[in-house]
């Protein structure tokens, strides 16, 4: 067994009856041996890719020759972080405690228990392989399901993301800090889990650059060879040189780029969006190079896809896919790309090998197994031979062994005896008025009415719908802080997609090391100061986007909302942060949305919390947080979806005083004013309910 730190070990021949038993227990604990019909045995000599030292040959299906075409398809695994940090012990082994297995051992088992019938030569993971760099035991989730692929001898390729490094800096332009030049090779987890000793063992590796952190592969498939060109997190320039070298030794190979981060989705979570990272990708390393005509990148939550144009006036199809923000983490969606050779098509089929394994009584609305929308279920026509004719003037069909396409076949397998739920498409609202008006609404703020960029002076009052609970702009540095100004606070027409509310309010200029900070909080005198929704459950509901130049140095911890007051100060606390407010709604230092609240009871209590994921900077997201009443059960949603860490036995919300305020858009540390929030707030509404989905600001009024 590994120990923290420890040089992981990896599979050699003389290790393969121990590794066998072992992926024999991991197959039969998931139930996919006794699913799927197959023995162990008849899985590992079922699964092609890479070198077969039995000189086996993939099962050709008998077909009429009319209707055999030449095709071959290449898995992709978008960031798996989750799945890896949510099968740990730590972590309450959330996915094997609540479904009995594992949605990244599900994906890996799928693609080598298909790859002979769906003619999958390779697969490409895009990065994120963990949440958590320093966690051993998330690395070691990730290792085990990758290695079901090299046990079934199908080749990989892999990269860091921005989660998997130590220093994950964003580019800002400046190549000179951040990226794989200025970091500390020894000290980096993914070098030692995922070295190249290992990437060695695949019979399609071609080599590493110097650092070990890019690598690139050579497969072979329908008698046609492609080079798959995986670089990790934040490349710098000589890194580039040495992907430019790779390309011009292999002069006559088509290349598929992979990155962690290129393209970017819009605000209408459909149109594709240029990140300066990927523009400087484009210069210096794509747009010249002809034989690059496909780039894989995920990071960026949603899916896009961008047609462009190079240098030799030939389209580059750039695509970006990653589900991490979906419900449990991903859900276990990946996709398959079919290159049919013989119709000069590329097919993508969007799906999850782990949804149907999920016992029945656990599924729900969010649980579908393929998805059918046109941004993650497309055809891109390509004739390949004139793409690469310039580079590769002899690059051909290949012979005809396939029987029908390979992405019909493998919708088919999954959607096999499984009913997926009924699809609901979230609806525009008409007017400012299109919501759900709730009974049990306490409060309802809605930011707008100045003109655009206009400051929202201080005094300023922001109506409540209920008209019982006003928000009003404090005045400048008070209790702590330094420097604000008016303009730290402005209107907006920007909003989330969903949002009746025509606009929202924009923080600007926060900095908690000064401290500099501007909010919003209710009146001494407001009734919902004092109230604690005990008895009643609660509905939180808010629109933000964090403002793209968030800095953790500056931002971190930064509040949405909380209720002023020490925690420390209420009877019974027994937990750590004294000096913090006993309702915190903010930012964490990793993007991550935080609700920690401590409860309304007699006794001992600490404060109970519910966190998301990463949340992207630049994006809209709604928020909800719902209290059950009778089960007391907290549930944080992100754009509809239920995260994984929630918490339990919350009773109600603890109020230091019913003269403690609410504010909005900061909060306080030790009775200071301090985490102000960087970025665009919309309406946020407080119920004194548990309310439904269609109930929520992202539904519309009957």
């Amino acid at each position: 067994m590994k120990q923290p730190g420890e040089k992981p070990s990896f599979i050699t021949p003389v290790d393969i009856a121990d590794t066998q038993s072992a992926q024999r227990r991991t197959l039969l604990k998931m139930g996919l041996a006794s699913a799927s019909g197959l023995s162990l045995g008849g899985l590992l000599a079922g699964c092609g890719g890479g070198s077969d030292d039995s000189g086996s040959a993939p099962p050709v299906v008998v077909a009429p020759p009319s209707t055999l075409i030449s095709s071959f398809a290449v898995a992709v695994l978008p960031d798996t972080q989750f799945y890896s940090r949510y099968a740990t012990s730590s972590e309450s082994n959330q996915y094997q405690r609540h479904y009995g297995n594992e949605p990244f051992a599900a994906q890996t088992n799928w693609v080598a228990r298909n790859a002979a019938t769906l003619n999958i030569p390779f697969l490409i993971h895009l990065g994120d392989v963990v949440d958590q760099v320093g966690k051993p035991e998330q690395w070691k989730v990730a290792d085990s399901a990758m290695q079901v692929l090299e046990v079934n001898k199908l080749p990989y390729s892999i990269l860091a993301g921005n989660h998997d490094v130590v220093n994950d800096l964003d580019y800002q332009g400046d190549q000179s800090k951040g990226t794989d030049a200025q970091r500390v090779l020894a000290n980096e987890p993914y070098l030692q889990w995922f070295d190249t000793r290992r990437a060695q063992r695949q019979a399609t590796f071609g080599g590493r650059d110097t650092t070990g952190f890019h690598e690139y592969h050579i497969f072979t498939a329908q008698e046609q060879k492609f080079m798959v060109l995986s670089l990790s997190w934040r490349i710098s320039d000589t890194a580039i040189a040495w992907a430019r070298k790779v390309m011009a030794d292999n002069p006559s190979l088509p290349v598929i780029l992979v990155n962690h981060q290129l393209l970017n989705i819009a605000a209408d979570a459909v149109s594709p969006l240029e990140t300066d990272y990927g523009k400087m990708l484009w210069e210096k390393l794509i747009r010249d190079n002809d034989q690059i005509f496909i780039t894989l990148n995920g990071h960026h939550h949603g899916a896009a896809r961008l047609t462009k144009t190079n240098n030799f006036g030939n389209p580059v199809e750039e695509m970006v896919v990653d589900y991490q923000m979906d419900y449990q983490g991903g859900n276990g969606l990946m996709r398959l790309y079919e290159f049919d050779l013989t119709n000069n098509q590329i097919k993508v089929l969007s799906f999850s090998p782990w949804v149907p394994m999920k016992p029945a009584d656990t599924r729900n609305s969010f649980d579908r197994a393929v998805l059918t929308e046109a941004k993650e279920a497309f055809t891109i026509n390509i004739n390949f031979a004139k793409r690469f004719a310039r580079f590769n003037p002899t690059f051909g069909t290949g012979k005809a062994t396939v029987a029908s396409s390979l992405v019909d076949q493998a919708r088919a397998m999954v959607l096999k005896g499984y009913t997926e739920p009924a699809v609901v498409e979230p609806v525009a609202p008409k007017d400012a008025d299109d919501y759900p008006k709730v009974a049990s609404t306490v409060a309802h703020w809605r930011f707008f009415g100045g003109a655009e960029g206009a400051a929202v002076a201080p005094g300023a009052r922001i109506a409540d719908v209920t008209g019982a609970n006003a928000l009003t702009r404090d005045g400048l540095n008070k209790g702590g802080i330094v420097g604000a100004e008016a303009g730290d606070i402005i209107w907006s027409s920007d909003r989330h997609r969903l949002s009746s509310a025509p606009g929202s309010v924009s923080f600007l200029n926060t900095d908690k090391n000064v401290p500099r900070l501007s909010y919003f909080v209710t009146d001494p005198s407001a009734p919902i100061n004092a109230q604690t929704f005990a008895t009643t459950g609660y509905t939180i509901e808010a629109f933000v986007k964090i403002n793209p130049a968030w800095d953790k140095t500056k931002h971190a911890w930064m509040n949405i909302m909380t209720r002023d007051g020490k925690r420390g100060d209420l009877a019974g606390f027994i937990g750590g942060d004294p000096e913090s407010p006993p309702l915190l709604f903010a930012i964490s230092s990793l993007r991550e949305v935080q609700w920690e609240v401590v409860p309304d009871v007699s006794g001992k209590r600490d404060a109970l919390s519910s966190w998301s994921g990463e949340i992207i900077a630049g994006t809209w997201v709604h928020i909800a947080i719902v209290n059950d009443p009778a089960t007391h059960d907290t549930v944080m949603y992100v754009e509809g979806a239920p995260v994984l860490r929630n918490s339990s036995n919350v009773v109600g919300l603890a109020t230091l005083s019913a003269s403690s305020p609410w504010v909005v858009g900061g909060g306080s540390w030790d009775g200071a004013r301090a985490d102000g929030f960087f970025g665009n707030i919309g309406e946020v509404r407080v119920a004194a309910a548990a309310l439904a989905p269609g109930q929520w600001l992202t539904a519309r009024r009957a």
